[in-house]
């Protein structure tokens, strides 16, 4: 079911508005390099990116026999050298099975501390059990070393270490490193084939949501690792996400910790989480005064602490969403969860509060499963978080995007059959700037609070018209009004509580055509529109 939502903000450009903040994309293309998604990434002291793991095809589909298919898993090692646009390939069927298994798994947990990436779980097959498992196994891969010998063709099995741990089977979470504690954010674990209709049907599968946050740490001496001191933090109404960003954020009060953003599925409906959640070094909190409406899923990430302001910005680079912002600038909920084009931004003030900003569009249906590679010559963290003093003068590279699954249209679930999406290979320069506030942005804020919807849509006689009341004994006001700017009907809501509200209005005496909504509730206003077809 698709609904049209509000939306007050019109955009031709990326361009962006509390803090400022712009984005521009420069397209590259490296010649013959083949793409990639929901891999692992790194960075060698000479600026090259390390990619290892996840596929080479588009979207899974949807039958359990063609889902995952092991010939679509990423078998190489790729060395990317964007300052010589170039790339170089090792194959990883020259290791040993267990590494060459997990390392050609999908939606690995990752970072990379100093020389070292540590690949953790990955979704994928398996041919020494026979069946897709989650890698019960932490992999330490040196950086350096293994891009300097793939670029030179020379051997590479001396640079990957690997041990096991049970409790880290898992997939689709997401990694981050503060002061010596690693955390393992969100995910699940997934044994079988993939099969939407359930897991008892057909061959069947496990699926079991880790609910948890684990912070370890991993003793490691270049020779010999161990991970050590392994707690787990089981919150089930909260944590139940997989397949989101998370990003390392600086706080109002100057404490580091990472945010979960979004994330699928709800426990009890399959749509996405709007909340998000913030983790911090020996506690968890969800923020449910936060809606966030844009990039639902795993896509590339950029976060941006402004020292002078106190704000945090982070920015989302498509994927896929329950929302997304139409050509016309109306806000789409289609709960399939489509391919997006949207580039959002959040924003966390010194007062805590958060504000979420729609930017503009990807070229395309992009992101993903896609990277973000941080430009080293700026101030990020190990983390990947970019701190800058102040104002930003002239336009930065903060680094660029790769990989993803490029998409057709909107949805292909129910017409998948492998030819409609497939790895991108073009790689994206990001530019950051800073730019005149745009104070319409705001409106955006109104549109989230409301939440106003209509439906069915098209109608042909009966309408609903659904919104939130954010206050208690308000009088809302709801006007049609025809294409040529007539208002054609006027109704007036007295609020005597706050929550959710539904109108029933009978559409019968309308004409055949499009119309607009305009809903005011206090100092609120949304708008959004209708098809009246006929009967």
């Amino acid at each position: 079911m698709k609904r049209l939502l509000t939306a007050a903000l019109w955009m031709l450009s990326l361009g962006v508005f509390g803090q400022s903040l712009s984005v521009e994309l420069e397209p590259i293309t490296i010649a013959d390099m083949y793409g990639a998604h929901s891999f692992a990434t790194a960075i060698d002291d000479d600026g090259r990116w390390l990619i290892i793991g996840g596929r080479v095809d588009g979207l899974h589909r949807r039958q359990p026999f063609a889902a995952f298919l092991e010939e679509d898993n990423h078998k190489n090692v790729l060395v990317v050298d964007i300052n010589n646009n170039s790339f170089h390939t090792a194959a990883l069927d020259v290791l040993p099975t267990p590494l060459f298994e997990q390392l050609q798994s999908t939606n690995p947990n990752f970072h990379q501390r100093e020389n070292t990436l540590y690949f953790v779980g990955g979704y994928g097959y398996s041919a020494t059990v026979d069946d897709h498992i989650t890698y019960p196994n932490v992999t330490a891969i040196s950086v350096n070393e293994l891009c300097e010998a793939v670029v030179n063709g020379e051997d590479i099995t001396p640079f990957f270490r690997q041990i096991t741990f049970e409790d880290l089977a898992v997939t689709g979470g997401q990694m981050g490193y503060i002061e010596g504690t690693f955390y393992l954010m969100g995910g699940q674990y997934f044994e079988g084939r993939y099969n939407p209709m359930g897991p008892d049907m057909g061959p069947g599968f496990i699926q079991e949501y880790t609910d948890a946050v684990y912070r370890f740490e991993i003793e490691d001496d270049g020779t010999e690792m161990a991970v050590v001191n392994f707690q787990e933090t089981v919150d089930t109404p909260v944590l139940h996400r997989r397949d989101y960003v998370a990003a390392p954020q600086i706080f109002p009060d100057g404490t580091k910790g990472f945010t979960m953003f979004s994330g699928v599925f709800q426990i009890d409906q399959d749509i996405p989480w709007l909340t998000s959640v913030d983790v911090l070094s020996n506690s968890h909190a969800e923020n449910t005064a936060f809606q966030q409406y844009l990039n639902h899923y795993h896509c590339a990430k950029i976060p941006v602490f402004f020292e002078q302001s106190n704000t945090m910005a982070t920015l989302f680079f498509g994927g896929m969403s329950r929302y997304y912002y139409d050509d016309e600038g109306v806000l789409i909920d289609d709960v399939n969860g489509p391919f997006v084009k949207s580039i959002g931004l959040v924003e966390r003030y010194s007062d805590g509060t958060m504000t979420e900003y729609w930017i503009g569009n990807m070229p395309g249906f992009l992101g993903s499963g896609a990277e973000f590679m941080l430009n080293p010559d700026l101030n990020f963290d190990n983390n990947g978080l970019l701190t800058l003093p102040g104002d930003i003068a002239e336009p930065i590279l903060a680094g660029y995007i790769i990989g993803g699954i490029e998409c057709g249209q909107e949805n292909i679930f129910f017409i998948n059959d492998g030819t409609q999406s497939a790895a991108h290979t073009t790689i994206y320069e990001v530019w950051l700037s800073q730019g005149v506030t745009n104070v319409e942005s705001l409106a955006v804020e109104d549109q989230n609070l409301l939440q106003l919807s209509v439906f069915p849509n098209p109608t042909q006689g009966a309408l609903t018209v659904s919104y939130f009341c954010p206050t208690a004994r308000t009088t809302a006001t709801v006007e049609i009004v025809a294409e040529n700017g007539a208002l054609v009907k006027s109704y007036e809501v007295n609020n005597a509580m706050s929550g959710y509200v539904d109108i029933d209005i009978d559409t019968d005496s309308l004409a055949t055509g499009s119309y607009v909504i305009n809903l005011t509730v206090g100092d609120h206003t949304g708008q959004t529109r209708f098809i009246r077809k006929a009967n």
